[in-house]
């Protein structure tokens, strides 16, 4: 039986959305029982890779309740949050300490600005918007990351595109996903762990089994780690890396913007 909100075509983006207004209240709690916590640690792999230095403007797309945006404020970033789901972004704003925190609206920008320390970003901006049209101009941050967004656009390609085109040359962009492993015998458990033991647990803390059997479906229709590393090599990004996770259960694509996308560097 197909998963009623994965829907190719021109229709994603609505189910997608739909999807996430459903889960965002819950969305942290599962993220922690389904991983058994551990995607707390890959995130900080991806905040090491991306070597932020005080100062650098950083954009997280697809940023969800905002853990890298945080992050990558905690170490130094001015960081923009960009979430097309308003729910997903009203959690976010719940992180925040009272009395720093703004209510944004639709088409409107919601900014923050805390005392540094170990344990509160410096500068975090959250935004809404479309990750497949971003709202910033070309050449904007030094550092974009997304974590478990990219597989959920409706044109992968074109996220992807769209966060190099706003990277400045020498940027760090990081992609964050699910991945597909290569062995056959692990990519069945792994494959069978999300089939039916992640939609058990969203029935059980959500109400809603197909939520969660979304990610197993979306998942067969993403090229994962590899094809995202093609396609980063088509884009020109410099210094491509794929760092597989639990044996390429979780993955990080890593490349570095070179040169202006329009303008590539000459071939050696």
């Amino acid at each position: 039986m197909a998963d009623p909100f994965f829907v190719p075509g021109e229709q994603r983006s609505e189910k997608v959305h739909e999807l996430f207004s459903i889960i965002a209240q819950r969305y942290d709690l599962i993220n922690d029982l389904q991983s058994f916590g551990l995607h707390r640690y890959w995130k900080r792999k991806v905040i090491r890779l991306a070597d932020v230095q005080p100062g650098d403007s950083a954009l997280d797309v697809c940023c969800g309740t905002g853990d890298l945006t945080f992050a990558l404020a905690r170490h130094g970033a001015r960081a923009v949050g960009l979430d097309f789901n308003q729910e997903m972004l009203q959690v976010a704003q719940t992180r925040i300490p009272l009395g720093s925190r703004l209510h944004s609206e639709q088409g409107t920008d919601s900014t923050w600005s805390l005392p540094g320390g170990i344990d509160q970003p410096s500068s975090v901006r959250f935004v809404r918007g479309d990750a497949q049209k971003l709202p910033f101009p070309d050449n904007s941050f030094d550092v974009v990351t997304i974590g478990y967004g990219l597989r959920n656009l409706a044109m992968w390609e074109s996220g992807l595109r769209e966060m190099q085109r706003v990277a400045k040359a020498g940027a760090r962009l990081l992609v964050l996903e699910f991945g597909k492993p290569d062995n056959r015998l692990l990519r069945a458990v792994y494959f069978g762990y999300l089939r039916v033991f992640v939609p058990l647990l969203g029935r059980i803390v959500c109400g809603n089994a197909d939520a969660y059997a979304y990610i197993l479906e979306s998942l067969k229709h993403y090229p994962a780690q590899k094809g995202v590393a093609t396609k980063m090599a088509e884009l020109g990004l410099c210094d491509t890396r794929t760092i597989n996770i639990l044996g390429g259960m979780m993955s990080i694509n890593f490349g570095i913007n070179e040169s202006d996308p329009r303008n590539p560097l000459p071939e050696s």
